[in-house]
């Protein structure tokens, strides 16, 4: 049985923690009292209480993130009941800031707040030598990068082959941008490079293909940027696939260099956009060359074989429907394969929330803090750019519409595309468990009373769409229409002959 138990419920199973194993790395002697056990925020509550009191620990130790802090709550609470002697440790960014107000609060033994590498085995020390801290929030202490022991090794086989691997080359970030945690840091403080790139091949030799860098500014220093690409080009196969965060107005000729000599399906770039609205970006704090980052976004498109994932966040302080409209059409022509469109959550600590007099910024009480409505955006407008965000994963981002999508799209992106969504919802209800076939088929509908003159290239589109698609059957669309009109014809023909009777 496990002295100490690291435990986290994970959004999904694929997903790996590196928190937790650059805890379990920096243990010590205390490593082999340690266990690590994960799950995820799917699995019920009370049986994960069961199986970590199962393992009779003295102290567990939970990571605290925004999606999995109600999830968590029910776990701590049970065990507390079951086990209040059992020493409940928390940590991680949710629980770091406004530590003192938080429910969670009622049921740890004590709350790391911080970087927790070198924190956590102190406190673990201390515990199992009886010696109790006189304080239960304690804040770690900063970390020199140098200090700490890389977690990679503690990566299992499994994890290597059926989970998306954790990799950061550097901590922290420059920019301020007041929406994000990160403005908090002073700079961005490199690894040792050396090293971390030998941990990188050590991952390659055991087989890991998938590296997903959590880096916030991976193309800040060149020099590192190009010396990574250059590792994983000289171990490129077909199974390689490399995940980075990039800044979108910094792409000097070396590094467009480096990423045109990487093959399809290899790069994946996530680009935080957010907003092109200069006044919103003022407001926020967020420096960036717009039509750099525009012309950027289309060499990537037109140049590489990257496949790009662009962010847009509705909800921020002087952003209107109007703006944010234009930012989307603006990133629309530049060609992203996906754009995230994310509404404003406030995380706590994130300097964000000193707008929220000015702006009248009304957040959802509970987890995940989303936005509920601004003094620009009331809350029926916030509820229908959810909905166009959800509606824009299952047809945008989904890659089953690659040909019906620019004749959908073809005279304003946005009005178009919130007026199918409309449409949509307005037949179905519904913004989760559409099935596939079902979707092509209101597409063609919503096409037809929308748009007419679009709507024979669009049947076309979407029959090619739809074989690709590899769905069963044929594609109905032409027939429901057909149907739809008939009946629409036979209504009009009752009320006609139902007026008459009763003259």
């Amino acid at each position: 049985m496990a002295n100490i138990v690291l435990t986290t419920l994970n959004a999904k199973y694929i997903h790996a923690s590196l928190g937790l194993r650059y805890l379990y790395a920096n243990l010590k002697e205390l490593q082999s009292e340690c266990e690590i056990h994960e799950y995820t925020i799917k699995t019920r509550p009370i049986d994960i209480a069961e199986a970590l009191l199962k393992l009779k620990p003295k102290i567990i130790g939970f990571g605290v993130y925004i999606w999995n802090t109600q999830e968590t709550l029910a776990v701590i609470s049970q065990i507390k009941t079951i086990s209040p002697e059992t020493i409940i440790i928390l940590g991680g960014p949710e629980i770091s800031y406004e530590t003192e107000s938080q429910v969670l609060l009622e049921y740890a033994d004590y709350v790391l707040t911080g970087a927790a590498d070198i924190s956590f085995y102190h406190l673990c020390h201390d515990l199992i030598n009886d010696k109790q801290p006189d304080k239960k929030i304690l804040k770690s202490a900063p970390i020199d990068l140098k200090e700490l022991t890389f977690p990679y090794q503690y990566y299992s086989d499994e994890d290597l082959h059926h989970r998306l691997l954790y990799v950061e080359a550097s901590r922290g970030c420059p920019f301020k941008c007041e929406f994000c945690l990160s403005a908090l840091d002073k700079t961005s403080y490199p690894f040792d490079l050396d090293c971390f790139l030998n941990e990188m091949d050590k991952l390659y030799q055991r087989g890991a293909r998938h590296f997903k860098f959590v880096d916030r500014t991976f193309n800040l220093k060149i020099a590192n940027t190009l010396k990574i690409l250059d590792f994983f080009l000289a171990r490129l196969d077909d199974d390689l696939f490399l995940h980075f965060e990039v800044i979108p107005d910094h792409l000097p000729d070396q590094l467009k260099d480096a990423l045109m000599k990487f093959p399809q399906g290899c790069l994946q770039f996530e680009v935080g956009i957010q907003s092109f609205d200069s006044e919103v970006q003022r407001l926020i704090s967020r420096k960036q060359n717009n039509d750099k980052s525009k012309a950027n976004l289309l060499w990537l498109r037109e140049n590489t074989h990257a496949h790009i994932h662009a962010d847009l966040i509705f909800g921020l302080p002087g952003e209107t429907l109007e703006s944010f409209k234009q930012s989307f059409n603006d990133l629309y022509t530049c060609k992203p394969h996906e754009i995230q469109l994310g509404i404003l959550k406030r995380l706590k600590g994130s300097p964000i929330i000193r707008h929220t007099n000015d702006f009248s910024l009304r957040f959802n009480p509970l987890p995940p803090f989303d936005i509920l409505s601004t003094n620009l955006v009331d809350f029926s407008t916030m509820q229908a750019i959810n909905r166009f965000a959800r509606y824009w994963d299952m047809i945008g981002n989904s890659g089953r519409f690659k040909n019906s999508l620019p004749i959908l799209l073809a005279e304003d992106p946005f009005n178009d595309f919130i007026n199918l969504m409309q449409w949509i919802y307005s037949k179905t209800g519904q913004t989760h468990q559409i099935n596939l076939k079902k979707l092509y088929e209101l597409v063609a509908q919503a096409t037809h009373a929308l748009h007419l003159d679009r709507f024979d290239d669009l049947i076309a589109a979407l029959e090619i769409d739809y074989a690709n698609s590899k769905l069963k059957g044929h594609f109905k669309g032409l027939r429901l229409i057909d149907t739809v009109e008939t009946e629409t014809a036979s209504q009009h023909k009752r009320s006609i002959r139902q007026q008459r009777h009763l003259g």
